[in-house]
């Protein structure tokens, strides 16, 4: 990985961690955010809503059952970003 993808990738937890009100080494790449992390719809919304600010891009809400954990995350916002 490049300086800056990992630069993205760490802001990108940053965010989610924020809004689910966790800690970053309780949450991994994988782990579910409503099942492991008791997320409910309007944080999903909280996530998508900060990564378009944070990047300057625009995520469809139908991206939504994608974005269900960390990978699927990056791999929405790196879509969006085009990178």
């Amino acid at each position: 990985m490049t300086a800056m993808t990992d630069e993205r990738t760490a802001k990108i937890k940053e965010i989610v961690c924020e809004i689910l009100e966790i800690e970053e080494d309780e949450i991994t790449d994988t782990s579910l955010f409503i099942e492991d992390h008791e997320a409910d719809s309007l944080r999903a919304i909280e996530i998508l809503a900060s990564l378009e600010k944070a990047f300057g891009i625009v995520i469809e809400q139908s991206e939504l059952p994608r974005m269900a954990n960390l990978n699927g995350v990056y791999e929405v916002t790196a879509e969006a970003a085009g990178w």
